[in-house]
């Protein structure tokens, strides 16, 4: 999405006059059969890519890549996806029905001071007269070409609509606020017309900007209910040094691989990559600031250090080995909120009694294996898992095997054939369809801690 990388074609048959002087208010959709919000509770890998692919690498794709967010440009004049005679609502709805999370995208006028040539034709207006109205009518005009193309495709309203503003210079005050302006009309008026709003934007820039926002409100602009941080640091997570972690807990979109082709299942695109975290879409954004989250990574916290064989009754005197794991989880629940020492403490205790509190389950001084399954569960999407799959939520689940039945699964993230007669052994365990693929049942027995 970044300028370095490609730029986005115009509309074709989508004019903002079109819409305004023909029906002067959004056209309600002409898909034949409602859609769920899109994208919905999330977290795994995404990509984006110009050009809606076809069907068949669709289908290629869902078989054998990582990926289950796909980011597809709807609207704007100034994208480059001129044709998109893939993009249909039939299009639209079968791949939500296939599973796939999408996020719509549109790229209209862009920050005044852009040296872009292509983007000259339409720049969002410096005017500082009336707390830059004519960028925020400007704003409110882009939404309305947006929701017109959401709803001609069939996209439901809750669904998140994303607006690309393309890096600029920060070295311009009235750059700096007549875009913020624009960002905050644009959230405004989306969540006017009952869509989630969503920016997507340079960390440098827009996000650098939209973060300053949201701790100094005395600027007074709606935030974004959804931010897509574009910052190619190569880490699939969803943090980036220009944007501090408390904001927009688990409504974020990381862009962290800009312009390469993949090849799945025998099809190649041209794509960047994205990691998803949006474990948090069913409740309302925050309105202030939650308690600072840079105590919740911490060096002793990573993959290998939580990923365990097996888990089990964990106390002052049993499965030392476990200390770390706990503490790092607990963490990440915002339960423990002093440094991973591996070491058994009084913030141990403290944190894992309030999480057996927080679960229902009895409060007592030691973890067991009803809190295990329950706290290595946690902050999964709640999203169908077969064969194949591959994202964080088969983690969760392998993790929460391993206290549940003490398998020693790999922890591969991986939906593997093992991981399948894993899942299937435990749903007979817990008196559920032996299906091994991990739906609504499922999850709901692992994250109440079942595991007899």
């Amino acid at each position: 999405m970044l300028p370095l990388l490609r730029g986005r074609r115009v509309l074709v048959g989508l004019t903002l006059a079109a819409v305004l002087g023909t029906v002067g208010l959004v056209v309600s959709s002409t898909a034949s059969t409602p859609n769920p919000p899109t994208p919905g509770p999330f977290a795994g890998y995404g990509f984006d890519q110009c050009e809606a692919p076809s069907q068949t690498a669709m289908n290629a794709w869902r078989r054998s890549s990582p990926f289950r967010a796909v980011g597809i440009y709807i609207s704007g004049s100034l994208r480059y996806c001129q044709a998109q005679t893939n993009l249909t609502p039939t299009w639209v709805s079968t791949q939500i029905a296939n599973g796939w999370q999408l996020l719509p995208i549109h790229l209209g006028a862009q920050a005044s001071c852009t040296t872009r040539d292509r983007y000259q034709s339409n720049k969002i207006s410096a005017d500082a007269t009336n707390d830059y109205a004519k960028a925020r009518s400007q704003a409110s005009a882009e939404a309305v070409v947006a929701v017109t193309a959401a709803r001609r495709l069939g996209l439901a309203p809750k669904s998140v609509l994303f607006y690309d503003l393309e890096g600029f210079s920060m070295a311009t005050a009235s750059c700096r606020t007549s875009s913020l302006k624009f960002m905050g009309a644009w959230s405004a008026a989306i969540r006017g017309y009952g869509f989630n709003a969503g920016i997507y934007s340079s960390a440098a820039s827009g996000m650098k900007l939209l973060d300053y926002a949201r701790l100094n409100p005395s600027t007074k602009i709606p935030l974004p209910d959804v931010v897509w941080i574009a910052d190619w640091n190569g880490k699939a997570d969803p943090y980036s040094t220009y944007i501090r972690n408390d904001g927009w807990p688990g409504r974020r979109i990381h862009q962290y691989q800009g312009g390469h082709t993949e090849t799945w299942g025998g099809v190649k695109i041209n794509i960047d990559r994205n990691w998803l975290d949006l474990r948090n879409l069913a409740t309302a954004p925050p309105t202030t600031p939650p308690p600072p989250s840079s105590s919740l990574r911490d060096p002793k916290c990573t993959s290998t250090s939580i990923s365990k064989a097996s888990y089990s009754f964990t106390s002052a005197t049993a499965r030392k080995d476990l200390y770390v794991p706990l503490q790092c989880l607990l963490k990440q629940q915002r339960l423990y909120t002093a440094a991973v020492t591996g070491t058994w403490n009084t913030a141990t205790v403290k944190a894992m009694q309030a999480w057996q509190r927080k679960k229902g389950h009895p409060v007592r001084g030691g973890f067991y294996p009803v809190d295990w399954v329950s706290l290595l569960a946690a902050g999964n999407s709640g999203t169908t898992l077969k064969a194949g799959a591959r994202n964080a939520d088969v983690i969760r689940v392998q993790r929460a095997l391993n206290a549940a039945r003490q398998d020693k699964l790999p922890v591969s993230g991986l939906y593997d054939a093992r991981t399948i007669r894993s899942v299937a052994a435990y749903q007979r365990t817990v008196r559920i369809k032996a299906t091994g693929v991990v739906a609504s049942l499922t999850w709901a027995a692992l994250n109440a801690g079942r595991w007899r």
